[in-house]
């Protein structure tokens, strides 16, 4: 008597619906932890321009009016943000990245615009600190 080796349909069709189970499940933490790793491209581009608007305000004695000023682009280095700079006096700005709209953060609902501000030196960062964590 000769023994077939091999799977079966009804086996094949079994571990493919427990993939398919396995990986809805999974796919939204994944996205989830994605959508909050590019929040970085947002965190480095304020960080650079605070640090610029810093070293300008050391050698000039206020703050650049804008980007442009700074030599600053306004996206960010993997394009994921807008950036936009809008002065509050010479001691006052405020910074925002905003999620490009037909990019791949629009679907970050939970902060689509990560905001820094500065008064008199006190940096407030927004919406919600836990958008800052990288």
């Amino acid at each position: 008597m000769v023994r077939e080796r091999g799977f079966t349909l009804v086996e094949l069709m079994t571990v493919c619906s427990a993939a398919t189970v396995l990986a809805a499940l999974a796919l939204p933490s994944f996205q989830a932890a994605l959508t909050k790793s590019r929040r970085g491209d947002a965190v480095t581009a304020l960080s650079v321009l605070q640090a610029a608007q810093e070293r300008f305000h050391a050698g000039q004695g206020m703050y650049a009016p804008d980007l442009a000023t700074l030599a600053l682009a306004t996206r960010s280095e993997h394009d994921f943000y807008d950036l936009a700079l809008q002065p509050d006096g010479p001691d006052s700005y405020r910074a925002t990245a905003t999620a490009v709209p037909s990019g791949a953060q629009a679907g970050d609902l939970a902060c689509p615009q990560l905001e820094l501000q500065v008064r008199s030196g006190f940096v407030t960062l927004g919406p919600d600190r836990r958008c800052w964590n990288r």
